[in-house]
């Protein structure tokens, strides 16, 4: 087929990426509409993008017979109810996540996949697209680092964000599932297996306010999966130093680590401070590429006829642990996974 025309759906911090990303990055691909509710934001960038058809309306925007595809980037809580609109209007669909706000969501949307199996449907892990992650993960596979024994990664937000994730905090679904569904795919990914039982704890060591919603600004848990590889996770709102995601996976051979200094780029800076590193600030920085990779995956997809690895399971499996992650973390007891 010529270029997937593909309609794009939210224009807040990452689906403005989205869009600049399939307007100039994103080949055998047009951005052929744009939707958000804000009429003037949306105008303008639709103008700055030369994006003809514009809608402030979902329905709107599914029913335009000028897509083939729809980019969701919108409000969690709206996923669901949109990758079922779309599907149903004949509109291949990527959705970022999460999948859903809850099981029950996340059963919905995997019914509305299997009700139109001629359509490609993603979901937005992009960590699976990040080139040193798949470097990685290449190398687990290849068994250049024996059996997997330990898989560890930390995601932290920069302490200087804090605002966002306090005014995110009552619609976030707790730590676990705003900020490790990330890691659990990975985890998922590069052990092959599912997880058996999960131990929790954490807490409000800065900012109490989280509490009010059963949730800490810093929180881990370790898990035992069913091939017995261990994983312990670690999410935090508080890092001083900027946005820092890292991963470790130990073998029984030998032991791969992902960015285990978290850095903006490969310059070193040297002044009245000493010699140091910068940090990058935000995910939109650190997977720039990624973001780029996975939506390229989606729009390749569409035209050579075939399905993303990335599957509508993955996001309903990744949601039901990061729940009892976050269960467990509530009650203070080690729990086992249905």
């Amino acid at each position: 087929m010529n270029k997937v025309k593909i309609g794009s759906v939210g224009l807040g911090r990452l689906g403005l990426r989205h869009a600049v990303n399939i307007a100039s990055r994103i080949q055998g691909a047009e951005l052929a509409a744009l939707c958000d509710v804000d009429g003037p934001k949306l105008a303008q960038t639709a103008d700055r993008l030369g994006v003809r058809h514009r809608f402030t309306a979902f329905e709107d925007l599914i029913a335009c017979k000028d897509i083939d595809a729809v980019v969701l980037v919108s409000p969690s809580a709206l996923h669901t109810k949109q990758i079922k609109g779309a599907l149903d209007a004949g509109k291949h669909v990527f959705s970022e996540k999460p999948l859903g706000v809850n099981a029950s969501e996340c059963k919905e949307a995997e019914k509305a996949v299997e009700a139109r199996p001629d359509m490609v449907f993603m979901l937005g892990f992009m960590r699976r697209f990040d080139e040193s992650y798949q470097y990685a993960h290449d190398k687990v596979v290849a068994g250049e680092i024996g059996r997997p024994v330990l898989f560890r990664a930390y995601s932290q937000d920069p302490e200087k964000f804090i605002a966002g994730s306090l005014a995110f905090g009552p619609h976030s679904g707790g730590e676990f599932l705003d900020m490790a569904v990330h890691d659990i795919d990975l985890a998922r990914w590069f052990t092959g297996s599912e997880p058996e039982t999960v131990y929790a704890i954490g807490g409000c060591y800065a900012h109490p306010e989280f509490a009010d919603w059963k949730d800490g600004d810093n929180v881990s848990c370790l898990m035992k999966f069913k091939n017995e590889t261990m994983v312990f996770l670690f999410a935090g709102r508080t890092a001083p130093h900027g946005y820092n995601v890292e991963t470790e996976i130990i073998g029984t051979k030998g032991i791969l680590r992902v960015a285990s200094v978290p850095q903006k780029n490969l310059v070193e800076v040297l002044d009245e401070h000493g010699v140091r590193r910068e940090c990058g600030e935000n995910f939109l920085e650190r997977f720039d590429t990624a973001y780029v990779n996975e939506v390229q995956e989606f729009a390749n997809c569409i035209r050579e006829g075939r399905k993303p690895e990335v599957t509508v399971y993955d996001g309903t499996r990744v949601s039901e642990i990061a729940y009892t992650c976050k269960a467990a973390f509530e009650q203070g007891v080690l729990l086992r996974f249905k």
